[in-house]
C-alpha cells in the first residue's frame, strides 16, 4: 500500500508531511545498477549504512520480483521506489528522505521533509525522472568518480 497525499493529484504518492514512523525499519531501494547516477547514490549511501537499514535491489536482476513488490519493472524505472520490511511502499521524493534518514544524513533528511520545499522538490524530481537518461549520462560518470575518490580518501 502506497502512502499518498490527498490534495496534490499531480504527485499521487508524495507525502504532505514526512513523518516516517518506520525510521528504524529496514528498507529495500529499487533501482537500476547500470545507471551511473544510481551507482553513485548506492556507493554514497552504502558507506553511511552503519545501522544496516538500507539495501538495494536492481530492478533488472533476478532478485527483483515485480509481483512480490507490487511495482512493475517499468514503474520502478519511471520512479524511485522503496519498500519497508512490513511491505509498505514509498516512492519519489519520499524515498530520498527515508534513505537519508537511514544513512544518518540528518540535514538532507530534514531538507527533503520540509513541507514548504515539497512543491519544488516534487517538481525537480518529476523533471529528473522524465530526463533521467540524459541527466545520468551527463552527471553520472562525474558523480560516480567523485564518490569513489572520496571513498578512497576516507579509507
Amino acid at each position: 500500500m502506497l502512502r499518498s497525499e490527498i490534495n496534490q493529484s499531480c504527485v499521487p504518492t508524495a507525502l504532505r508531511n514526512i513523518n516516517i514512523s518506520n525510521d528504524d525499519e529496514k528498507a529495500d531501494y529499487v533501482l537500476r545498477r547500470s545507471c551511473p547516477l544510481c551507482q553513485a547514490e548506492i556507493l554514497f549511501l552504502s558507506r553511511r549504512n552503519q545501522a544496516d537499514l538500507l539495501s538495494f535491489v536492481d530492478v533488472n536482476s533476478s532478485q527483483y520480483s515485480a509481483d512480490a513488490v507490487g511495482v512493475s519493472c517499468q514503474e520502478a524505472l519511471d520512479s524511485m521506489y522503496a519498500q519497508y520490511d512490513d511491505g509498505e511502499l514509498i516512492n519519489g521524493v519520499d524515498v530520498f528522505c527515508a534513505a537519508y534518514e537511514r544513512a544518518n544524513l540528518p540535514t538532507l533528511a530534514w531538507l527533503f521533509s520540509r513541507p514548504r520545499l515539497r512543491p519544488m522538490l516534487n517538481w525537480g524530481y518529476r523533471f529528473f525522472a522524465k530526463n533521467r537518461h540524459r541527466i545520468s549520462s551527463i552527471f553520472g560518470p562525474a558523480a560516480l568518480r567523485l564518490v569513489r575518490v572520496t571513498a578512497k580518501q576516507k579509507s
